[in-house]
């Protein structure tokens, strides 16, 4: 080992990791078998969907919520270490122009919010009913920063279980 050697070293970058909680209780599926091409070609980014059996829409992580749509069937959240996420209920549900929808977050207040705090609470067995699906895609929506991600399945309960694990 010569005093050129440390100068020719790749030097290997410990990737900082973000878990994202289930925002909705219910069972994790792939985002291709959501029923819009938007989401399942991932074309506004990657990220899993829940077929929700729960009625309440939480945060996933701290963060900051950037908008809540005024129809209350998504939102969008900025993680500390800025993971933008976009959490939309179900496919086509902007056309029920907030049935079904009652914010319980205000932003009026702030736009800080803490994993687990309720954000939206819905009626689910309406919803089944006038919504195309109620598969919840949940995505990450600045993908081009994100090195690596590790997508959870099965079940999950909302604010306890994980359902991605994001490398930057």
């Amino acid at each position: 080992m010569n005093i050129f050697s440390n100068f020719f070293k790749k030097k290997s970058k410990k990737l900082e990791m973000t878990r994202i909680f289930a925002p909705i209780s219910g069972k994790i599926i792939n985002i291709k078998k959501v029923p819009d091409v938007v989401f399942a070609d991932k074309i506004v980014g990657d990220g899993i969907a829940i077929d929700p059996t729960g009625n309440i829409i939480v945060s996933p992580v701290d963060g900051v919520i950037g908008k809540i749509f005024d129809t209350n069937h998504a939102f969008s959240i900025k993680t500390i270490n800025n993971i933008e996420l976009f959490i939309h209920f179900g496919i086509d549900t902007i056309n029920l122009k907030g049935q079904g929808f009652t914010r319980k977050f205000d932003l009026e207040k702030t736009n800080v919010v803490k994993k687990g705090e309720i954000i939206i609470e819905l009626d689910l067995e309406f919803l089944k009913k006038k919504a195309k699906s109620i598969y919840t895609p949940i995505v990450i929506s600045n993908i081009d920063t994100i090195n690596k991600i590790k997508k959870y399945t099965g079940n999950v309960i909302a604010s306890i279980d994980p359902i991605l694990e994001i490398y930057k």
